[in-house]
């Protein structure tokens, strides 16, 4: 390491500090920066780029596979720009830095009668900067989608140090050159610090629903409850703006952290629902809940169960349950680090009316391994589990890696894919080439060398 700054460290305690992030990999880097302003950040970039070292983005390293950490070079960490800016009301929008947490840019939202949308179940951890590195999405996105659409404009650093300030374009209609030249912005979101570093971003934001209902629906059968997920996004007379899904063992994790581990003691899987109405703009009008009771009696559900939540602090209590599943599995997969385990988390996603059948094929690989199933949670209205598994040594993460990778060949037949939202990083990168074709990935070789020439920013991830 050859570059001199203020802000920039080689002191062992800082860089082990730096070292980990939630997929379960160890990476010490060779140093840390920590710059607080666009002007370190640049100049940072510059020397790194003289000197030929390699630079990693990071924020506060809550990515899954591997994408916030390193090995070699610089671990540039942004979490000291984190400026949350005034909510424009007339333009629904915000400013922030890179190191903004998303629960943080929500609230200031929330506070001026607006909605920031992507809702990373890890928003409490996860910045903004590595939002719009891996486009994240969350439960509301089958309503909202993920970041990319909330993404207006963005500020970007080249490896070069070279600024890039990019904008939307506002035209309804264009025809000029090719569709993936017509808005640079989306050339940087998703591209998991790759090809420069995102050092301020202007977000869009959403009409603060005036009502939200929330319905936790269990049921004796699982495969009744994908059923229920299916119709529901097919009726019209119900509106989700999520369908959750746990199944027994993400059920049982659940009820531990909520301390009720005597409901619905026969349900084998639960969804969990939130609506917000037809048009969110007329707030007059009365929630669907008939409909969905309706429709929950029609899949067999366990309807004495049923649970509503319909206030902020019943809402809040429903979501926190929902992150008591990734996190309970977290600490499980950390445990079995010093044994060469870890938790394994699968990202993939397959055309929504076929998650049930993605779901058997996934459990019997690991049946047929010997390997115990992963519980299964996640985003179900859009086909898009999480399959979180624990490799108790390194002997069951091989036999469990190769289980995955049986079942995301069968997920690409059905028409999925290897990763919906958390990103490819370095533990995915394998399997990138089983979705991607020989074209795609020199299109995406190309625009590396376009961006860093050098190969300098974000080594080992995606390509």
């Amino acid at each position: 390491m050859t570059i001199s700054s203020d802000v920039t460290t080689v002191d062992i305690d800082i860089r082990r500090a730096f070292a980990r992030d939630a997929s379960g990999l160890e990476m010490t880097p060779d140093a840390v920066a920590r710059p607080t302003s666009i002007e370190e950040v640049a100049e940072l970039l510059r020397d790194a780029t003289s000197a030929r070292t390699a630079v990693t983005p990071a924020g506060w390293q809550s990515s899954t596979t591997g994408a916030s950490i390193t090995d070699h070079g610089l671990l540039l960490s942004l979490r000291g720009l984190g400026t949350i800016g005034e909510v424009d009301t007339d333009t629904r929008s915000i400013r922030v830095g890179p190191g903004a947490i998303v629960a943080d840019v929500r609230r200031a939202a929330e506070a001026a009668g607006l909605l920031f949308t992507p809702d990373p179940t890890s928003e409490e951890e996860s910045t903004i900067g590595g939002a719009i590195a891996c486009n994240a999405s969350g439960a509301r996105s089958l309503r909202y989608g993920a970041t990319r659409p909330h993404v207006r404009a963005i500020t970007v650093l080249l490896a070069s140090g070279e600024r890039l300030d990019l904008r939307r374009p506002q035209l309804e209609k264009n025809t000029v050159g090719y569709p993936i030249a017509h808005d640079p912005v989306d050339w940087f979101v998703g591209s998991e610090g790759t090809l420069g570093v995102v050092v301020e971003a202007e977000l869009a934001l959403h009409a603060l629903p005036p009502q939200v209902l929330g319905l936790m629906v269990p049921f004796e059968r699982e495969d009744d409850a994908l059923a229920f997920v299916v119709s529901a996004r097919r009726s019209a007379a119900v509106h989700p703006r999520c369908l959750e899904f746990f199944d027994q063992g993400a059920m049982d994790i659940a009820r531990a952290a909520e301390g009720s581990t005597g409901w619905a003691t026969s349900a084998t899987a639960v969804v969990y629902v939130e609506e917000t109405g037809a048009d969110e703009s007329r707030p007059d009008d009365d929630l669907p809940l008939e409909a969905w009771l309706e429709l929950a009696d029609a899949h067999a559900a366990l309807s004495a169960d049923i649970r509503v939540y319909d206030s902020v602090t019943a809402l809040r209590e429903a979501r926190h349950l929902r992150h008591a599943v990734p996190a309970t599995m977290n600490e499980r997969g950390a445990a079995r680090r010093p044994f060469g385990g870890r938790k394994v988390s699968t990202d993939w996603a397959v055309p929504y009316p076929r998650l049930a059948e993605a779901l058997h094929i996934a459990r019997r690989f690991a049946a047929d391994a010997g390997v115990t199933s992963g519980i299964a949670y996640g985003h179900a209205g859009n086909g898009h589990p999480h399959q979180n598994f624990i490799a108790q040594d390194a002997e069951e993460l091989h036999r469990i890696e190769r289980v995955v990778e049986a079942t995301l060949r069968e997920v690409i037949a059905m028409g999925g894919t290897v990763a919906a939202e958390h990103g490819i990083g370095k533990l995915k990168r394998r399997w990138l080439p089983m979705q991607a074709s020989p074209a795609q990935l020199r299109v995406m070789h190309a625009i590396k060398r376009e961006f860093d020439p050098l190969g300098l920013l974000a080594q080992g991830n995606v390509l």
